[in-house]
């Protein structure tokens, strides 16, 4: 299952830089996966400093 981005995100764009697929860009409020391209590794919620990213 997908990771999810809560509303706790800050936009600081660790995750981004952080998922090896490029699942992750920013959204209009804040940044958001891709869940067809998301390979649930987790990297993005280990580097997320708010821990905004949750299993979806």
């Amino acid at each position: 299952m997908a990771h999810v981005i809560g509303d706790e995100c800050v936009s600081c764009g660790s995750c981004e830089a952080e998922c090896p697929v490029g699942a992750i860009a920013q959204g209009a409020d804040h940044y958001e996966i891709d869940a067809d391209a998301c390979v649930d590794c987790g990297a993005c919620a280990a580097q997320c400093p708010v821990g905004a990213i949750s299993e979806g």
